[in-house]
């Protein structure tokens, strides 16, 4: 796995393995659900990180991101478009997100492959989803809940892609496991971000389109 931004040296992965507590600035772009808060604050140092002002980024099934100052932005919703089927897009981008989607994804090994398939040579992604989270399903909106995947496991779909990763992040505990039974709990003062790394709650990667 390469390190080639040595500003990942400053992500959470060696305090997560260590169990730390972590604290980056507040993410702005997405409510804060306690699940999500440590993830947010990475992505949003990754994607500072990126330069948006310089950068054009597809979002695939949210629009999160939509405010930040990209150069050129465009959300690419389900089912107009399907992560799975032959691309159609046309083009590529700089940076492309795909948060909380591939759980939800017949074949994702082939969704990896367009994740790449849709960003630019030399260009970004960034990809999460949720491992110890219940079953969510909408079937008003045809969204089936199919995977979950550790962080091995995300890491070894997007480098069998054709992707260079090159960061990992996973964070969750048993207090946010059992909060989230019943609700997704927004984050309180009181919860508790220490990560226990055998509860993963949330898992993710950023990971760059090598040049060959």
């Amino acid at each position: 796995m390469s390190h080639a931004w040595t500003g990942l040296r400053r992500l959470p992965r060696r305090a997560i393995e260590k169990g730390e507590e972590i604290v980056f600035p507040l993410a702005q772009s997405a409510p804060e659900h306690w699940q999500r808060v440590i993830m947010n604050r990475a992505a949003d140092q990754f994607i500072e990180y990126l330069d948006p002002r310089r950068c054009s980024a597809a979002e695939i099934s949210g629009d999160t991101h939509a405010e930040r100052p990209w150069e050129d932005y465009c959300t690419l919703m389900y089912p107009e478009f399907d992560l799975c089927a032959p691309l159609t897009v046309g083009r590529r981008f700089d940076v492309v997100i795909c948060e909380q989607v591939l759980e939800h994804v017949v074949d994702p090994c082939a969704a990896a492959a367009n994740i790449r398939g849709l960003c630019e040579v030399g260009g970004h992604v960034i990809v999460s989803t949720p491992f110890l989270i219940k079953v969510h399903e909408l079937a008003l909106f045809l969204m089936r809940d199919y995977w979950r995947f550790t962080p091995r496991g995300l890491e070894t779909l997007l480098e069998r892609a054709g992707l260079e990763v090159v960061a990992m992040g996973a964070w969750g505990n048993r207090q946010c496991v059992v909060g989230n039974f019943n609700r997704w709990s927004a984050y309180r003062r009181w919860h508790s971000l220490r990560n226990e790394p055998d509860f993963p709650v949330q898992v993710w990667a950023f990971a760059r389109n090598p040049d060959q």
